[in-house]
């Protein structure tokens, strides 16, 4: 895989990266805390971030998961916050891959054409990590299926228009697309520690119609775990943009404050602390390059490997960065009037994102033996 940007795609990440910087400034980041701004996800469809996973066929560019890093890293030096990757990486990813052609025509077209967003509601209570579902249940009706249960932590839950569900169907996983508004659906949405968004979902006998089924058994597992790693790709190239603009920042910071007469940056012992910095975000951005090049596999289990992998590597390096971020910058670092501490939350959120360390860690050892 290419990871030198072709001409669109430095005139993609051109263009990002100019939009990034003038909408996406801290005033205007922390206005949007409330709740998905429609003017500020409509800015990134209209440079096709609702269509660059989505195939050509329904309306999107179908690019590669070589550009979807180049990308994120930009959103990720702008700690966007907007569903990039919950609704425009995993949830299309998954519908992608499916069979059901009814459904993709429909909510793939109108993803691309920034008419809807999705959500992949996977999680339960007392399950974390968990990718089979044990508490939601769907049963036969005359009308299709009626889906019970509970789903927790649905990133941008509350703000998708459809919602992929895993359920248990006559004892084996299914995945199923539910409609916001359906009866018998209720939604409570909550902010999280980085500054996103986040939803509860219950589900009360909520029917759908029998082709809103996606998927079942080992073919519904496989495409959640494939959207997981896609998610968990995605997620390190944002994480190693956020590193490499807190990065600049703390330098920047160091040239201009003095201390006895001169910079803090001439001080060998800071300069090291930065050097260590640098290391860290290129060892993460390095194994991110790995899990990128896994997304291509076709052995789900050497994916899973390079993925789990690079996650692990992101979410040490992406603590140490924020952590040495704040010291640097002594008290100021954790104040509202600078935007350090931002970045400080949205990298040590990492860890907990899609499987924290331990999880992958187990993970390896499990595909391992």
């Amino acid at each position: 895989m290419d990871f030198s940007y072709s001409e669109e795609q430095r005139m993609l990440t051109d263009s990002l990266k100019r939009l990034v910087a003038d909408e996406w400034t801290r005033p205007k980041r922390r206005s949007r805390l409330g709740g998905l701004d429609a003017a500020a996800w409509g800015s990134l469809v209209e440079l096709g971030m609702g269509g660059l996973l989505v195939s050509e066929e329904f309306g999107g560019f179908g690019e590669s998961p070589a550009t979807m890093l180049a990308v994120h890293q930009e959103l990720g030096r702008g700690l966007v916050s907007e569903p990039t990757i919950s609704s425009a990486v995993m949830a299309v990813t998954l519908l992608g891959h499916a069979d059901c052609q009814v459904l993709k025509q429909r909510w793939l077209s109108a993803h691309a054409e920034g008419e809807a967003l999705l959500a992949v509601a996977w999680q339960e209570s007392g399950e974390r990590d968990a990718q089979r579902p044990l508490c939601t249940r769907a049963t036969v009706v005359a009308d299709g299926y009626a889906l019970d249960g509970q789903k927790i932590l649905v990133w941008h839950g509350a703000s998708a228009n459809g919602v992929i569900v895993s359920a248990l169907l006559d004892g084996e996983p299914a995945l199923f697309m539910v409609e916001q508004g359906a009866q018998g659906l209720s939604c409570e949405d909550f902010p999280t520690f980085d500054g996103s968004r986040a939803a509860t979902l219950r589900f009360d006998r909520v029917v759908v119609s029998g082709d809103q089924l996606i998927a079942t058994g080992a073919q519904a597992q496989a495409l959640l775990a494939l959207a997981i790693d896609f998610g968990i790709t995605a997620l390190c190239a944002q994480a190693c943009g956020a590193m490499a603009a807190l990065t600049d920042t703390t330098i920047q910071y160091l040239k201009t404050r003095k201390q006895f007469g001169q910079p803090l940056a001439a001080f060998q012992v800071l300069q090291h602390r930065l050097g260590d910095m640098l290391i860290q975000s290129e060892m993460g951005l390095s194994m991110t390059y790995a899990a990128t090049i896994g997304l291509a596999e076709q052995d789900p289990i050497k994916r899973a490997r390079l993925v789990s992998m690079a996650k692990i590597e992101v979410a040490a390096a992406a603590r140490f960065v924020g952590e040495a971020a704040v010291q640097l910058h002594g008290g100021m670092g954790v104040t509202d009037e600078l935007e350090v501490g931002d970045f400080f939350k949205r990298l040590t959120y990492v860890d907990l994102l899609l499987g924290d360390t331990n999880y992958h860690l187990q993970r390896l050892q499990d595909l391992t033996d």
